[in-house]
């Protein structure tokens, strides 16, 4: 396959250049260092020729992006954006070489398109998770600058009493950064187990379940049952249902006001339809 090493494309459509690592990034492939290492690895086409070269423009709306053979969205086509309910021993990716079941797998909408998940959710852990091909909406509802609030409900192994509540919202420190639970509200506690409610505003890599571990309460059940103002409410394990409108302009809103210090995500567009359920 022919490798292309050219100068940065420039638009010819009107539509605005992009640099073709953030492209990827909009588009849920990777971060923009991690899609740079894919780009440089020889992973990215454009227009069917490898493309290695960091820093090149694409136009969008004319130029065809594919990265291990999946065609990414291309500009003007519809957005999407659902709601899961994912079940236990689901994953949350997208790479078509996974071999477990995967949470886009179950969005059984024959226009879906290529989406992908908003950040992630463990095989083992159940809860809602949305998926949508909109890589702006999706940057806007993980960044930590909007404070999109995630509570989980958490069933740990044995008694939380108030001195572990006080270390709980103190935060934890773990082997490469301290926890920090916005909100920790006790439902109901034994001597053999505790439920908790914890919010989240910036989720790290299996945070919850490393938190209490480190406190020596095993987690035995973990369910994420909010997302901002998403409710699992009427949604089954398994099932899924489209986005309304209100509740896309409502998650671009964000949870509380902005950190100027961060950088500021995109805008929404799109439609919506009405709910559905899964094929079994």
């Amino acid at each position: 396959m022919k490798k292309r090493k050219t100068p940065a494309v420039r638009s010819e459509s009107g539509v605005a250049a992009v640099r073709l690592n953030r492209y990827l990034a909009l588009n849920g492939i990777a971060s923009r260092r991690h899609a740079d290492r894919l780009i440089e690895e020889g992973g990215v086409m454009v227009d069917g020729e490898i493309v290695t070269e960091l820093g090149i423009r694409i136009d969008p709306a004319r130029q065809r992006v594919e990265v291990d053979g999946v065609v990414l969205r291309p500009e003007g086509e519809q957005r999407r954006y659902y709601l899961l309910n994912k079940p236990e021993g689901v994953v949350c990716t997208s790479d078509p070489r996974e071999n477990r079941p995967r949470a886009v797998d179950l969005i059984t909408d024959r226009r879906k398109g290529r989406i992908y998940t908003v950040g992630r959710l463990d095989e083992d852990t159940t809860g809602l998770v949305i998926l949508t091909n909109d890589g702006e909406f999706a940057n806007r509802v993980a960044h930590p600058r909007y404070g999109i609030k995630k509570i989980y409900r958490v069933v740990v192994r044995g008694r939380v009493d108030g001195l572990i509540l006080t270390k709980l919202r103190a935060g934890v420190r773990l082997s490469d950064f301290r926890s920090s639970f916005k909100r920790i509200q006790l439902v109901k506690r034994s001597e053999r187990q505790t439920t908790l409610l914890v919010t989240l505003s910036e989720g790290r890599n299996r945070e919850i379940r490393r938190v209490f571990a480190r406190l020596g309460l095993p987690v035995i059940r973990l369910r994420r049952v909010e997302v901002g103002p998403l409710r699992e409410w009427g949604l089954k394990v398994g099932h899924w249902r489209p986005l309304t409108r209100d509740e896309v302009k409502e998650l671009f809103a964000g949870g509380e006001e902005p950190d100027p210090r961060q950088p500021r995500p995109g805008r929404p567009n799109g439609r919506f339809r009405g709910s559905q359920r899964p094929r079994r």
